[in-house]
């Protein structure tokens, strides 16, 4: 009978901790104190047993059951609610879908003053989820998109068969050619210049320094232009220069000895003359010599 009962002790301890250990997995601890409520829906898009019940996205109990009623065509749920919460009358419950597909309750409190028995009926209210706002009012959007995205993608297939677009590729192709062997000859001449470069500063470096010395004959140049009396040669110019005005005016004058032999014509004349006349007794002299010369030999 001991060793019996011992079995059946153990069978049941272990019966208990296979269902505690199920509904701890499904988010449902046996142990923590709760207070049950109903709440019936249509429908339950996506929603299972443990599922979130949330107050301002705070969860505050959890889904315990999920029953379909075949005769009112609905499916009841069980609320598993924290035992510190009163739900005030006129509360009311209502599904929340994500992206993902999964669905939460979320319960929205009234500031009534009297409050819902446990294992009581919680209205509940149908809002539109996630998906539905997605599929009310992006879809239809979307619908009227398509016709025009059908038509890009036409247009899109028509400027890629074109052959224009071929040869624009080619030609795209021979400049992408072109640009890298024109970068090769750069860099070529920049290896080039790299080694000339050196060079080319030592000659700059070279002429810098002639003329370093040419500035420094130029100063000497100029000091020494500074050095000559150029104050007193401008002056013995300047003399120079009033005399030969003084000269020009006497020349010019004809009251003048000077000015009478340049300006007196009949001086010119008789002078002219008396050349002349010089001229022909000198021809006549060579012509008739004895006229003039009286040689006697004794």
């Amino acid at each position: 009978m001991k060793k019996n009962i011992l079995i059946a002790v153990t069978v049941i301890v272990s019966l208990c901790l296979l269902y505690w250990g199920i509904e701890f997995l499904k988010g449902i601890n046996l142990f923590t104190p709760a207070n049950f409520y109903i709440v019936k829906f249509d429908k339950v898009d996506g929603l299972v047993e443990a599922a979130p019940v949330t107050i301002k996205g705070f969860q505050v109990g959890q889904i315990k059951e999920l029953n379909y009623d075949y005769e009112n065509n609905e499916v009841s749920i069980m609320l598993s609610m924290n035992k510190d919460l009163k739900i005030p009358v006129g509360s009311a419950v209502h599904i929340e879908s994500s992206l993902t597909g999964t669905a939460t309750l979320a319960l929205e409190l009234s500031d009534s003053k009297a409050f819902y028995k446990v294992g009581d009926e919680i209205p509940t209210v149908r809002k539109q989820g996630l998906l539905d706002r997605v599929s009310g009012e992006v879809v239809p959007q979307v619908e009227q998109i398509l016709p025009q995205v059908d038509s890009i993608l036409a247009n899109v297939n028509n400027l890629t068969g074109d052959p224009a677009l071929y040869a624009s590729v080619a030609r795209l192709d021979a400049i992408t050619a072109d640009l890298a062997a024109t970068s090769r000859q750069l860099n070529a001449l920049i290896a080039v210049l790299n080694k000339q470069v050196p060079g080319v500063m030592n000659q700059v470096d070279g002429i810098a320094g002639n003329l370093n010395g040419t500035s420094s004959n130029l100063n000497q140049m100029s000091s020494s232009l500074l050095a000559l009396p150029i104050d007193s040669t401008m002056n013995r110019l300047n003399t120079t220069v009033a005399n030969l005005q003084l000269l020009s005016e006497r020349l010019n004058d004809k009251n003048s000895s000077l000015g009478l032999l340049l300006n007196d014509a009949s001086l010119y004349n008789n002078a002219n003359s008396a050349i002349m006349n010089l001229d022909s007794l000198f021809i006549d002299v060579k012509q008739h010599p004895k006229r003039y010369i009286n040689l006697k030999v004794f």
